[in-house]
């Protein structure tokens, strides 16, 4: 069944896995550059306003597993185009939220959407290319992904709030690219013909799940991205926060917080494609978990200035590793398990992204600054780099030698 699989990369599926990706993040990372304002305007705390950003990976933990395992009994377009929907209306329900209250209600919607969708993307791309394109095409996926958040973290301040005068217009903005890509997800995609649904027994569907649930390698994986995630959302939901801390203004310390996403385009356009061509995948994990320890570190004292390219650091180590972790469930299971071991280990994983936030929220309503925050990165990133060393190696190459 394999022959099926195309030995160029399918771009219509491609393209549209891309825009899903381009636009489902988008009404999160708007949130970030926002910070001041949602938290002036409805009297909030800062830890109060983080669940704004972290309540869509709170959701996204919760549904992320059952969404995967959903899109292996029902067919990946399904569970992809149900969970965009809700999305879309999440997001664009925000739009007329009058309370924090009712924000966060529709927000945590727009994170059950997130949850169905999200896990089952790499799900469709391996089931459309063939294995020797895999992470290539995981790569634009996620330079894709990246773009999105970049753009709302980077425009958010400076252009979108400035023409909407509202929170709530900029949130309904926001959602539009999200309007987009359902009506095309549903027009344009389709399932793999070699990954059509199977009316399996309820007792090989048992089977399936006691199967993954039992791969340990899963769920070292799971536990390295859940450090990865506490890292990648604590960095960027509050770095902001931190640049403002150190004399930035509101845009700027929101254009600078978008270099670490930008500079992770080419990152993650190149690492797929280096991994592939040297035949390992682990290098790129712990490598770039000792980088981010060095960061954390050194942004405790850095200038303004030099905080251009410590960002810029930042973003190569974190989107290195983030196409190298969607591969690898693709490559630790039978192709049939592979929704619900990409969702299990984006449930797991979304716990880290789910706290971040909210830890740095309390430190700096506690103390008043991020110092400690950013040791407590230090310290997660050198366990995740420890968790990286013991993980296997899985492209077939090295497994062969």
């Amino acid at each position: 069944m394999d022959q099926v699989r195309n030995s160029q990369i399918p771009w219509l599926i491609v393209g549209n896995v891309c825009l899903m990706g381009f636009a489902a993040w988008i009404p999160t990372y708007c949130v970030p550059p926002m910070e001041h304002i949602i938290k002036t305007e409805f009297l909030l705390t800062h830890t109060q306003t983080s669940l704004l950003f972290s309540g869509p990976s709170l959701m996204l933990m919760a549904v992320g597993f059952p969404g995967g395992f959903i899109a292996d009994r029902i067919g990946a377009k399904r569970a992809i185009g149900i969970g965009v929907i809700i999305m879309a209306i999440g997001a664009t329900l925000r739009g007329v939220a009058t309370s924090a209250s009712s924000l966060l209600a529709f927000t945590l919607i727009y994170g059950v959407g997130l949850g169905l969708s999200f896990p089952n993307l790499p799900k469709m791309i391996s089931g459309w290319v063939s294995p020797n394109k895999v992470g290539m095409a995981l790569g634009i996926y996620s330079a894709a992904m990246f773009a999105g958040e970049a753009l709302a973290l980077a425009i958010t301040v400076p252009l979108i709030f400035p023409i909407t005068r509202s929170i709530q217009g900029v949130f309904l903005m926001c959602s539009a690219p999200l309007v987009v890509a359902a009506i095309a997800w549903w027009i344009l995609v389709k399932d793999p013909p070699h990954l059509s649904i199977e009316r399996d027994p309820a007792s090989r569907i048992g089977v399936s799940l006691y199967k993954v649930l039992r791969n340990q390698k899963i769920w070292l994986l799971a536990g390295f991205y859940l450090i990865m995630s506490f890292f990648y959302t604590a960095w960027v939901g509050w770095s902001p926060a931190l640049l403002m801390l150190k004399g930035a203004s509101p845009d700027l310390a929101g254009l600078m917080t978008s270099m670490t996403l930008w500079v992770g385009i080419p990152a993650a356009l190149l690492i797929p494609r280096i991994s592939d061509r040297i035949g390992l995948r682990k290098p790129f994990l712990w490598g770039g978990m000792i980088t981010l320890a060095i960061c954390a570190w050194v942004a405790m004292d850095v200038s303004i200035p030099f905080s251009w390219p410590l960002m810029a650091v930042v973003g190569t180590a974190l989107t290195s590793t983030m196409p190298i972790i969607f591969v690898l469930p693709v490559e630790m299971v039978h192709r049939e398990s592979i929704g619900t071991a990409s969702g299990l280990v984006i449930s797991i994983g979304m716990i880290g992204a789910s706290i971040g936030p909210l830890v740095g929220g309390r430190i700096l309503d506690l103390t008043g600054n991020l110092n400690l925050s950013l040791i407590l990165l230090v310290v997660i990133s050198a366990v995740a780099a420890g968790i990286a060393f013991r993980l296997p190696e899985t492209w077939p190459k090295a497994r062969n030698k």
